[in-house]
């Protein structure tokens, strides 16, 4: 069994996704190191709060280090902030690019909904996905966010709230959501085992 990185920058709840993945048993380890990042079977970026605190990446050398490891076909997920940084940037921070592995800009919620989404809600999915294999639609997960990715062709999930926005996209070996696997119950785990298992 290869070890799951999963990238700590100073932004994210890395510990809680190590809980989920060590309970699925799986072999894995929170890390900032570069060259652990490269050589790692699978790469979770997990993040919470503001967008640019995704700057980091660039400056320590991890953004380098996963973009290789993309480009050789390792798997990679990102939840929440790590979703919005594969995108082209965000409203939240336009001095901060994002890291345009999918078009388009995260956009802050209309005004006539309660800001940040937090809580339980419904996933509609949208095509097949195998991220998603054996979880229905309809299913509840757990979001906190204030900025959305809108819907794209890569979506394979989607939420409502204050319109419809990407709750997760798909291509090829990069996965991404907008919700909290980790603490999304039993959904959040066979969805991270789905991931396991790429």
């Amino acid at each position: 069994m290869k070890t799951i990185a999963i990238v700590d920058y100073g932004a994210g709840n890395p510990v809680s996704v190590k809980k989920a993945l060590d309970w699925l048993g799986q072999e894995c380890a929170i890390t900032s190191d570069p060259e652990f990042v490269a050589t790692a079977a699978r790469i979770v970026l997990p993040g919470v709060g503001h967008f640019g605190a995704t700057a980091s990446l660039s400056r320590s050398g991890l953004q380098d280090a996963i973009v290789g490891a993309i480009g050789r076909g390792t798997p990679f997920l990102g939840i929440c902030v790590g979703m919005q940084w594969m995108f082209q940037g965000s409203q939240e921070s336009p001095a901060t690019p994002g890291l345009g592995l999918f078009s388009g800009e995260c956009e802050r919620f209309p005004a006539e909904v309660k800001s940040p989404h937090v809580g339980w809600n419904q996933l509609e999915l949208e095509a097949a996905s195998r991220l998603f294999q054996g979880i229905p639609s309809q299913s509840f997960v757990y979001f906190t966010h204030s900025f959305r990715v809108p819907v794209r062709d890569t979506t394979v999930a989607c939420c409502e709230y204050g319109g419809k926005f990407s709750a997760a996209v798909e291509r090829d070996h990069l996965f991404a959501v907008q919700f909290h696997p980790e603490k999304s119950g039993d959904v959040g785990l066979h969805l991270l085992r789905n991931f396991c298992a790429l």
